[in-house]
């Protein structure tokens, strides 16, 4: 079965998420569960733990449906010392923020050299970032998500999801996130049937599907290859709706959560509704 959400918020706290997504008919979503543009956050409380949980069962969605984002500001593949290490804590801090909320999954940007050190070092630094993180909790998997390869960022190659994943010692609690977005303007066509099965073939060869945790679905402002993030509704962008149309009619993308962050949540709904469409 497909799992189709959108990114909802958690305004008032994170046990309203769930009944947000119920609003929308949906059936996965993702959530921030602190602010996503601060380093510090208040510990969640037992009552909103519980709550969330309680919400969560109420709902419908299993934990393994949710994928939480964590903050912006963290770089896991930081050239510095002083932003290696801030950056760690806090990822650590989401990774245990997602235990205390039974939750399975925490989707990460994988980071950004600054220009400061070779590529190859930085996602080295990714992977021990996520080695760090994985000794120091339980339960969840660490979600790499692909990205545009705007400016310094890391991880707008299937290579460079691999490269990650190799390095990382507790292969079970590593995964990827393809956003769909993103895939198309770091220059991977998706256009057609034939372009989807070319791209998703090589994400199969390099990475393999059995890493596969997650998906973000999104149109594209740019076009392909622009190494730009910009995000639009579906159908509207330069993307179009094949790739949409191939995901949901393909076995690979049972049992994930699929996530828009298209950029119009007054129509999520209905583009809910048009995704389970395609299905034949």
């Amino acid at each position: 079965m497909k799992r189709v959400g959108a990114h909802v918020s958690a305004a008032g706290g994170v046990e309203n998420a769930p009944l947000n997504a119920q609003k929308i008919g949906a059936k996965a979503f993702a959530l921030f569960t602190k602010s996503q543009r601060q380093w510090a956050a208040k510990p969640l409380t037992e009552k909103s733990i519980e709550a969330f949980k309680a919400n969560l069962k109420e709902v419908g969605i299993a934990p393994e449906h949710v994928l939480p984002h964590d903050s912006y500001l963290i770089n896991l593949g930081h050239p510095e010392p002083e932003g290696i290490e801030k950056s760690r804590n806090a990822f650590i801090d989401e990774m245990q923020r997602c235990a205390q909320l039974g939750l399975k999954l925490l989707n990460f940007h994988p980071g950004s050299h600054l220009g400061k050190i070779d590529e190859a070092i930085s996602l080295d630094r990714v992977a021990e970032s996520i080695n760090i993180a994985l000794d120091q909790t339980e339960g969840v998997t660490a979600v790499i998500e692909n990205t545009a390869g705007q400016g310094t960022n890391l991880g707008y190659t299937f290579e460079h999801l691999a490269h990650i994943i190799d390095g990382v010692e507790d292969k079970s609690r590593v995964g990827v996130c393809i956003d769909t977005c993103h895939t198309f303007t770091a220059g991977y066509d998706m256009r057609t049937p034939e372009t989807c099965e070319q791209t998703f073939g090589d994400f199969d060869r390099i990475v393999g599907f059995n890493y596969l945790r997650g998906m973000h679905l999104n149109d594209s402002k740019p076009d392909l290859g622009s190494r730009v993030d910009r995000h639009h509704s579906l159908g509207l962008g330069k993307l179009g709706l094949e790739v949409f149309k191939y995901i949901m009619n393909n076995d690979h993308f049972d049992e994930i959560p699929m996530v828009l962050e298209t950029i119009d949540d007054t129509i999520w709904a209905q583009e809910i509704e048009l995704l389970y469409s395609f299905e034949k």
